[in-house]
């Protein structure tokens, strides 16, 4: 067993590795473009938005009451004749900013690490080989940053295909977590 506080190298070090990494994959590369698309009328859509005085929050239209309003001719009527989606409105500001967003990623990647060495760490011990400690952090990795995209895809109808970039996105984050950790696991 090694304990998670001697492992805090390979936390931090990891989770830079993947910030890098993802900053790499976002910025430059240009598979991920194409995961959101432009709204055929965005002016009228803000326009209408605006007019509702929508506030931040997640949407669902059309909405019903509640279950059983769910079976409501009316309810059904609107549901088929669409649009039907889920919203997300962000709280407006002067200028968009990456600086918080970026920083909770970061904070993300940290807490992603610390349970890999959780993990890692409860099931081996020090002088292992470096696959053994990559598996067992690769996999932890993996959990987390490749396979939490799809509860969006099966509840929210996002696109499987940019839950399976992301996915792609997890893969190369939890073999660079993996490695990190086999690399500076104590000897």
């Amino acid at each position: 067993m090694v304990p998670v506080m001697s492992l805090w190298l390979p936390i931090l070090l990891s989770a830079v590795a993947v910030f890098v990494a993802s900053s790499i994959i976002h910025m430059v590369l240009p598979y991920h473009r194409s995961d959101y698309t432009k709204l055929p009328d965005e002016e009228g859509v803000m326009a209408a938005l605006r007019k509702s005085a929508v506030t931040p929050g997640d949407y669902v239209f059309p909405k019903p009451d509640s279950m059983k309003a769910m079976k409501d001719p009316a309810f059904l009527k609107r549901w088929t004749e669409g649009p039907v989606g889920m919203m997300t409105v962000m709280k407006k500001g002067a200028t968009p900013s990456m600086g918080k967003p970026l920083a909770l990623w970061f904070l993300f990647c940290v807490v992603v690490a610390v349970f890999a060495a959780c993990i890692a760490g409860s099931a081996l011990a020090p002088n292992v080989p470096f696959a053994s400690v990559f598996h067992f952090a690769a996999i932890t990795a993996f959990v987390a940053h490749g396979l939490g995209p799809w509860p969006n895809t099966i509840w929210y109808g996002r696109s499987w295909t940019t839950s399976l970039k992301s996915s792609i996105d997890g893969l190369i984050y939890a073999l660079l977590t993996g490695a990190v950790f086999g690399w500076l696991w104590p000897k």
